[in-house]
């Protein structure tokens, strides 16, 4: 039997999944420092996702030491990874992860990656191999579920790809991390979604001290 759709991801109070601009993402520590414009950029991701980098299950995959906090938190992000078999994930995406990611990239599955660009597969210490894929979401998500077997496949992101596979129905569910922080300005996760043809069912809602976790049913409108 098929596994599910879904994406999961942090998200600001007044709706950004990331600040205003990538080049942040994909500056050094020395462009950083000299451009407080950059040095905001990562101030701001960090607080979006402050609830998960204390967690013992992400400190252990992205072999960040010993310890770390467990509680709902923490069994929210090993759920999320236990029930992935294989991502999906856009070329932006993957530029900015593949400077910032360490060698063994935190997926441990296979991930097809929609892109324009040819390029032969990235194996990775640890059981990630990144596949470039050239004809489409459809085609991607498809190689994915044939990989992922009876798990889920994830869509990792960015928003942008979130909100294609959205508005072509292929999302089953989605959980968002409402972190307590506001962006003002910054990449809207559902900018663009086609909200005629989406319903929405509350599944649940968890409160942590660092988040409030919703999840949600898609369903066709």
């Amino acid at each position: 039997m098929a596994g599910k759709v879904f994406f999961s991801v942090s998200m600001s109070l007044d709706g950004f999944s990331a600040p205003e601009s990538m080049e942040g993402a994909l500056a050094t520590t020395e462009q950083r420092k000299q451009d407080p414009r950059l040095e905001r950029w990562m101030a701001q991701w960090m607080e979006l996702q402050a609830w998960i980098f204390p967690q013992r299950f992400f400190r252990e995959s992205l072999k960040l030491g010993e310890g770390g906090e467990e509680g709902r938190d923490n069994d929210i992000a090993r759920e999320t990874f236990a029930r992935t078999g294989a991502s999906v994930m856009g070329k932006r995406m993957f530029d900015g992860g593949e400077r910032a990611w360490p060698e063994e990239a935190p997926f441990h599955t296979p991930v097809f990656v929609v892109t324009h660009q040819r390029r032969d597969p990235w194996e990775r210490p640890g059981g990630t191999t990144f596949h470039f894929v050239n004809d489409g979401i459809h085609s991607a998500l498809g190689q994915a579920r044939a990989a992922a077997g009876d798990r889920d496949v994830r869509i990792a992101g960015g928003s942008e790809t979130i909100v294609r596979y959205l508005n072509a129905g292929l999302v089953d569910e989605f959980s968002i991390a409402l972190s307590p922080v506001l962006f003002g300005a910054g990449t809207r996760l559902f900018d663009g979604v086609d909200a005629s043809r989406i319903a929405l069912e509350p599944v649940r809602s968890e409160s942590s001290p660092r988040a409030t976790h919703l999840s949600y049913a898609v369903h066709p409108r």
